[in-house]
């Protein structure tokens, strides 16, 4: 069993854990009339789109940053420059809390991107009530239909949807589906390993009418620079910055 395998195993259980509150989880997502524009930070033309990411540990590294505080690192994020806020909230494996959402959200005004593992139509409603602008949709883990159908319950909800591939197959199964924002992972989910030569492949077969978004695996300006020479228009970076003793200069860096 791969690292993904795992994780949804253990993801599944707590799902089925949650999944009676589908109902008010409902009521509280039709509730919400907050609305932050994701997509429209992504696109931003008076610099560089860079979506910063709080997430406590990974699998493969462990923890990150022992002491790390999500209002804390929010703000540093948004007054760095950061165009959005990504949060990981799986609980098992990345050491996040949905709560985070809503924590996040008292302390910027940037619209926030809910990451986990997401294969049940509640968890959409869920993320909605949590405050969230955007959630993630990883296509190694989504049946074809599922992902159509997801995709648009996340536009019915509000939400935009950053829908993640690692390869051409993936591609075309996102494109089938309606996704307007892709994002290439450089990280294999199966293994972890991270190779940005991922988003310079796919690059020249994305549309140029979706959002090209590059995740995981930039380090320096020259990374952003070829990327964006390869036709990338946001970046969504997260141990590079939640890592550093001083996350604000790593993410000017970039910037």
């Amino acid at each position: 069993m791969n690292i993904l395998d795992q994780i949804v195993a253990v993801k599944r259980e707590e799902v089925a854990r949650l999944r009676p509150q589908a109902g008010e989880l409902k009521q509280a997502a039709t509730a919400r009339k907050d609305f932050r524009d994701f997509a429209a930070a992504l696109r931003r033309t008076d610099a560089v789109a860079l979506v910063a990411e709080i997430k406590k540990a990974s699998p493969s590294k462990g923890v990150l940053n022992p002491n790390l505080d999500p209002e804390r690192q929010a703000v540093i994020y948004t007054e760095a420059g950061a165009c959005a806020i990504s949060v990981v909230t799986e609980e098992d494996f990345f050491l996040g809390d949905l709560s985070w959402i809503r924590r996040i959200r008292r302390a910027s005004s940037l619209p926030v991107l809910r990451k986990d593992f997401i294969f049940e139509a509640f968890q959409i409603y869920e993320t909605r009530a949590a405050g969230a602008s955007a959630i993630l949709f990883i296509v190694a883990m989504l049946e074809p239909a599922e992902l159509k159908e997801f995709i648009a319950l996340a536009q019915e909800q509000g939400l935009d949807a950053l829908v993640e591939i690692h390869d051409e197959v993936e591609l075309e199964e996102a494109l089938r589906a309606g996704a307007s924002i892709i994002g290439v992972n450089n990280r294999d989910l199966k293994t972890f390993s991270v190779d940005v030569s991922t988003s310079l492949r796919l690059a020249r077969l994305i549309p140029d009418e979706c959002v090209f978004v590059v995740e995981s695996g930039l380090t320096s300006r020259a990374d952003i620079e070829r990327l964006l020479e390869a036709g990338a228009d946001a970046f969504l970076v997260g141990e590079h910055l939640v890592g550093s003793a001083d996350p604000a200069a790593r993410l000017r860096g970039l910037l």
